[in-house]
């Protein structure tokens, strides 16, 4: 389980960069156009992602300051966005490397900004869903690309092992 986490924070990083990629061919106007997705545009997407790996970030690893709402905007325009994302990507990869069997077998106590109570869940499962939430998001990312006209991303995580991240193979 420990490398196929190290993996998918590999692809992770990997399929943000094919997403901020596209996005950074888009006019500032393509970037805020709401296209009917959960988080309307990309860059409200964009941020939802950003906003929640904080998240799970500060209960994973107690370090970083965590937003206090899903909603918070953590930056306006792309290149700060952008930034922060790759901040974050290297945040997750060097975090996963601290990782070890047991670690991953104990369990996680938060609480949600959503409701309150505490949750208890073993680790590796809040991991799995954290990497899960991104390749949904990402996949509501492709679909705004699509709809304003801008050529298909190819995010499937074999795609990624047959090309750069071949040393997971």
């Amino acid at each position: 389980m420990l490398r196929h986490f190290k993996m998918l924070a590999d692809y992770n990083r990997w399929a943000n960069v094919q997403v901020y990629d596209a996005a950074a061919r888009l006019s500032d106007a393509e970037f805020h156009e709401d296209r009917g997705a959960f988080f309307g545009s990309l860059h409200g997407t964009l941020n939802h992602l950003l906003v929640t790996d904080r998240l799970w970030m500060h209960r994973f690893s107690g370090t970083g300051e965590p937003p206090a709402a899903l909603g918070v905007v953590l930056h306006n325009d792309l290149t700060g966005l952008r930034e922060m994302r790759e901040a974050e990507d290297r945040h997750i990869l060097d975090w996963v490397e601290t990782l070890d069997a047991a670690i991953l077998a104990a369990d996680i106590t938060y609480t949600s900004v959503l409701r309150p109570g505490a949750i208890i869940h073993p680790l590796h499962l809040a991991i799995a869903h954290m990497f899960n939430h991104q390749t949904h998001h990402r996949g509501q990312c492709h679909m705004i690309l699509t709809t304003l006209g801008k050529p298909s991303l190819v995010l499937d995580l074999l795609h990624f092992l047959r090309s750069e991240g071949r040393q997971w193979m």
